[in-house]
């Protein structure tokens, strides 16, 4: 799956897996309002369509209801994110991208043991 996701389509997305991967119509417009969002609908159908397009939701049609259901979790599209800036921008190389965290102050040395602490379980 190559296909991105807008910063707009992204904010849907999120409201979507909040809600454990499945939102109606309803609930999606009524999460934009509380965040002051004020898309209009035609704007939201427009987004939610395309995301439906990339095959990122599928609909399920309940009565005269739509319900938007995630094809692709939260974690899977962060994997594909990850793995897409990691080649792009450091060649595929983590230790580059580690070093810069760490030059830059973005990653602790406390942060990077902790890291190291939680591989170490996991693999041993």
């Amino acid at each position: 799956m190559a296909h991105k996701i807008s910063e707009s389509e992204l904010v849907l997305m999120r409201i979507i897996w909040k809600n454990g991967g499945v939102a109606l119509y309803s609930h999606i417009m009524g999460e934009l309002v509380k965040d002051r969002n004020e898309w209009k609908n035609n704007t939201v159908l427009t987004l939610l369509s395309r995301l439906v397009g990339k095959k990122f939701l599928k609909v399920n049609k309940i009565g005269r209801r739509n319900e938007y259901v995630a094809v692709v979790t939260e974690a899977e599209y962060q994997a594909m994110q990850t793995h897409s800036f990691l080649d792009k921008v450091f060649g595929g190389n983590v230790k580059n991208l580690v070093s810069t965290l760490l030059r830059q102050d973005i990653l602790s040395a406390d942060e990077l043991e902790e890291i190291e602490s939680f591989w170490r379980k996991g693999h041993e």
